[in-house]
């Protein structure tokens, strides 16, 4: 079986020890950990900008390290797997302290201190995982505090055993939020990056992209010609797309049309998209 280099490291050069004796490269090497730490970090298919974004990790996630040089970091994520190449300034090796808390706003700051006037020295997207270690209040205001002293507010954030009951709940507060190809963000997000990212919020880790998603959520449903017995959460998939039903007719996703994350009739869906790449190849069921 051909091993996807989505999900697998290696390559001529170097390779995953953990795949001795399934690939063949000069060398096999043991990953290091790192921690991600910038808000969002663009994952490329080449060490390259140029090379586009394949997916992006969030501040805090883990990855795996194989290879840093010139400046680029290959990596692969510990959550979902992929592998692809990041500017190594988006890394760090200190992996403490753990991260306790995740940001559960679609969007968040970081303040140099407890003061929502103070300008904010970063922004966050639903997702980032932080390490809270304490509470202050002030005026009306309670706020978590980082351990270097910098502080996000309070209500922005849960801790990290806390997850949300409907990840479709979850993905209607994206709803107008921007387009954005290979967007894992509340800053931008792709059809498959909305569907992981909400997934992981309450609880669910899912691959990344569509076919990966198509291949391995739920169960397959026969929905026969007229789509009439679709429920919230079915996930409908076209080639290379997909949406989120957020009832019998309604379908919510990302997508380059409108270059937001839309709401619209899943007929009104299949019409326009059936000219450019077919009709849907199937819907999966939770």
């Amino acid at each position: 079986m051909t091993l996807d280099r989505r999900l697998n490291a290696f390559r001529p050069d170097l390779a995953d020890i953990a795949l001795r004796g399934e690939v063949q490269a000069e060398r096999f090497v043991e990953a290091r950990p790192a921690v991600i730490a910038v808000p969002v970090a663009d994952l490329h298919a080449a060490p390259s900008r140029d090379a586009g974004i394949d997916t992006q990790f969030l501040l805090g996630e883990t990855v795996r390290v194989f290879d840093v040089a010139k400046g680029w970091a290959w990596v692969q994520g510990e959550r979902d797997s992929y592998v692809g190449y990041m500017p190594g300034s988006s890394l760090s090796f200190e992996l403490d302290p753990r991260p306790t808390h995740r940001v559960t706003a679609l969007r968040s700051y970081v303040f140099p201190e407890p003061e929502l006037k103070k300008p904010p020295l970063a922004s966050l997207s639903m997702g980032s995982l932080v390490t809270v270690a304490g509470e202050e209040m002030r005026r009306n205001t309670r706020y978590a505090i980082l351990p270097n002293g910098t502080a996000v507010p309070a209500v922005h954030v849960a801790p990290l055993a806390e997850t949300d009951a409907d990840f479709v709940a979850v993905a209607e507060r994206f709803l107008h939020a921007p387009y954005l190809w290979g967007g894992t963000s509340g800053f931008g997000v792709d059809c498959s990056g909305l569907v992981q990212l909400a997934m992981s919020m309450a609880g669910q880790t899912v691959l990344r992209d569509t076919d990966m998603q198509e291949g391995s959520i739920g169960e397959i449903l026969e929905t026969g010609d007229d789509y009439s017995s679709l429920l919230r959460g079915d996930l409908v998939f076209w080639k290379g797309h997909v949406g989120i039903m957020t009832d019998a007719d309604n379908l919510l996703h990302a997508n380059g049309s409108t270059m937001t994350v839309a709401l619209e009739p899943l007929s009104a869906a299949i019409a326009r998209i059936e000219p450019h790449y077919g009709l849907p190849t199937s819907v999966r069921r939770i």
